[in-house]
């Protein structure tokens, strides 16, 4: 049953009469951003320029985060190496994710005999990141496979020029 191209119009004015209007600033940027691009009397940005700046690290966070917990999903299926991710995961987080790597390898190969079809074709499919404090962001994100979605939370800390993630968990 299909309805009629009236009923949408109908619907999308009741909704539109009845949601409250959305800032489109609000959808751009992390709190923290927002904060910053307010400036201090409220009134709009206290620099253009650093507000623009602030939209791009955002933007460069997020890319980074997406890159990652693609990768990392990748290593626990065992298509890519951990050893990739070394330059973007400080020590510990990547020793527990090779762990998790071997630990998910030897559970699929006793499991159905080593036909298992888990963590093929990830894709993310959302990613959200707040600023937490200067050079420090926490990302989360929703992780698309074929038999299932998981969740990936990961810390970013920024030092010396470079991002790495502190801490990591895979859902």
């Amino acid at each position: 049953m299909s309805a009629s191209p009236a009923g949408h119009s109908l619907t999308n004015a009741v909704l539109q009469a009845i949601s409250p209007p959305i800032d489109p600033r609000s959808i751009a940027a992390s709190p923290r951003a927002k904060a910053k691009m307010d400036g201090p009397s409220g009134r709009g940005p206290s620099s253009p320029r650093k507000a623009a700046q602030i939209l791009s690290l955002d933007g460069e966070i997020r890319a980074l985060a997406r890159s990652i917990a693609q990768a990392a999903v990748e290593v626990l299926a065992g298509t890519r190496p951990a050893q990739q991710l070394s330059r973007t995961l400080d020590p510990r987080c990547l020793n527990a994710l090779q762990h998790r790597a071997a630990l998910t390898r030897a559970h699929a190969a006793t499991a159905q005999g080593g036909q298992s079809r888990l963590h093929r074709s990830p894709m993310v499919r959302s990613v959200r990141v707040c600023a937490v404090n200067d050079g420090v962001y926490e990302a989360s994100l929703v992780v698309s496979e074929e038999l299932r979605s998981r969740a990936v939370a990961m810390r970013l800390e920024g030092s010396n020029g470079a991002w790495k993630v502190t801490a990591l968990e895979i859902g």
